[in-house]
């Protein structure tokens, strides 16, 4: 069973920085095979994709976060990231971890972490 760790969520003044982690477990040696992402839910409001990192390390972000956050992954620590900068207050969200194994289909997601932009 894959389970998904979020951490480094937080409150931080708008222009501050965070670094989020999610620590995958349950996959094993092959976390090099699942794609990575990171998405971000506001109070009623969708859930969207934030940016992604594939096996390759190939990375794609949504336009609201491009040349602000970073995705990256450590695939010896099974860990992925998302290094975030210049946070405004529109970025306020709970952040999830998601992991997908196109092998199988499989889907997993973290529990979330509350990352809070405000002054």
């Amino acid at each position: 069973q894959v389970q998904l760790v979020e951490s480094g969520g937080g409150l931080v003044q708008p222009g501050g920085s965070l670094r989020l982690s999610c620590a995958a477990s349950g996959t094993g040696s092959i976390f090099r095979l699942y794609t990575m992402g990171w998405y971000r839910q506001a109070p009623g409001k969708q859930r969207d994709l934030v940016a992604v990192i594939t096996t390759g390390g190939t990375t794609n972000y949504a336009d609201s976060v491009k040349g602000r956050f970073t995705i990256s992954r450590d695939n010896a620590k099974n860990t992925v990231y998302l290094q975030m900068n210049s946070l405004k207050s529109e970025d306020t969200a709970v952040y999830y971890c998601n992991a997908a194994f196109p092998l199988s289909g499989g889907v997993y997601w973290g529990q979330g972490t509350q990352v809070t932009v405000s002054s």
